[in-house]
């Protein structure tokens, strides 16, 4: 999930910020971010919405970031 780690960065924000934002423990947040667990459904809803991007996105399946609406 390297778009995290890009969606976080621009927006200028710590691990610790997001994580607190969707309700994870930072360490969790940067498993998912180094891709080393498997983001849970709610989790990742939860990302998509806090970026406002869609679930699309940040898992690759699209490079466009606009959710569908």
């Amino acid at each position: 999930m390297y778009r995290l780690k890009y969606l976080r960065e621009s927006e200028l924000l710590s691990q610790t910020e997001v994580a607190k934002a969707i309700f994870v423990a930072q360490r969790t947040y940067s498993y998912y971010e180094n891709e080393e667990h498997d983001i849970p459904t709610q989790t990742l809803i939860r990302l998509a919405d806090f970026y406002n991007v869609s679930v699309d996105y940040i898992l690759g399946r699209t490079d466009n970031p606009k959710m569908n609406t």
